[in-house]
């Protein structure tokens, strides 16, 4: 169920829609792009099924959907073991601003050719991971605690599903086109990723993550569909420190709706946004709100994306997801 537009909330979506134009300009100065500049030709995007590379165990779908603003490619990431008896949960991850700068069959792909998930796949399921998988933006001490993670559970998979995030969400109608796009996700992404994949389909089992705007993005769908997700990510998401209110006041009003829901911060040492990331997870905390909060190595760029950004946020939600799964059926 989604959010209802009383005069509060609209009053409260006016505010937060001002200042996240402030956030998403600092957001640009601070991500640049080392590909191609936004508006070159793109590719033609291949509307069928094609196979990875079998090493790496997954298939590659290209769906084009019509959203609210335009086309709307979406690129899905099926592991090659699922099937109608092996079903697996649900990652909708989305890209930065530097993607949603790029025509759209581009920026949809940007984890597949920007981020370096289908390498991350392939090492994730051969562990132990090296510095050099991380692009050498890790500790020791993270290291060997991811490795250690995998020790004690191997990564099991997910489904994972890269919409592409139209630029328009960052202007001063976010808050009309932030429930637009919000219910493309939620009414006709979701359903059909349900229906056409092997996807456990349920709340809990789907999780929802972004980079930077794709955070935001990501922090968004939690306020406005709180019910729709069971995991919800921010890695190194664009907020600034003058709307913290609005954004706890908002998430509190989301765990209320559902209050089982996880919430996991991810930011870095050098990360742009390091600052008013920590203020969110310090006003959360004394608002009594529960979520996760983790620092490690890295700036705010692309270098960051490939290494840790990606890693992380792998491991995380194949972890989160099966504990809620497991934890949903010894209820029943």
């Amino acid at each position: 169920m989604l959010v209802s537009l009383t005069p509060a909330f609209r009053r409260t979506a006016c505010a937060l829609s001002a200042l996240l134009l402030l956030a998403c300009h600092r957001q640009q100065r601070a991500q640049q792009s080392p590909l191609p500049a936004a508006g070159a030709q793109a590719a033609p995007v291949v509307l069928s099924s094609t196979s990875t590379p079998k090493s790496i165990g997954f298939h590659e779908l290209t769906w084009q959907l019509s959203g609210p603003f335009g086309p709307e490619p979406v690129i899905v990431i099926v592991p090659e073991a699922a099937s109608a008896e092996h079903r697996f949960p649900v990652l909708i991850a989305f890209h930065g601003r530097g993607e949603s700068l790029k025509a759209p069959e581009r920026g949809a792909r940007g984890f597949i050719d920007d981020y370096g998930l289908m390498r991350a796949l392939e090492r994730v399921q051969h562990p132990p991971l090296l510095p050099t998988d991380f692009g050498g933006l890790i500790s020791e001490e993270r290291l060997s605690v991811l490795n250690a993670g995998l020790r004690t559970a191997s990564y099991r998979g997910m489904i994972i599903v890269c919409p592409y995030l139209p630029d328009s969400l960052h202007t001063d109608r976010w808050a009309q086109e932030g429930r637009l796009y919000t219910d493309f996700i939620v009414k006709q992404l979701l359903p059909k990723i349900y229906a056409e994949t092997p996807a456990l389909a349920g709340s809990e089992t789907t999780a929802v993550d972004g980079v930077s705007l794709g955070g935001r993005a990501a922090l968004s769908l939690m306020v406005f569909a709180p019910r729709s997700f069971g995991v919800v990510g921010a890695t190194q998401p664009a907020i600034d420190n003058s709307e913290i209110p609005l954004w706890v006041n908002k998430i509190a009003e989301a765990r209320k709706q559902n209050p089982t829901l996880t919430l996991r911060l991810l930011t870095s040492d050098a990360d742009y946004f390091l600052q008013p990331t920590r203020a969110l997870s310090q006003a959360l905390t004394a608002a009594a709100i529960s979520h996760r909060i983790d620092e490690v190595t890295g700036d705010h760029s692309y270098e960051f994306n490939r290494g840790p950004g990606v890693y992380e946020m792998l491991l995380f939600h194949d972890r989160a997801l099966r504990e809620k799964r497991a934890i949903t059926s010894q209820g029943n």
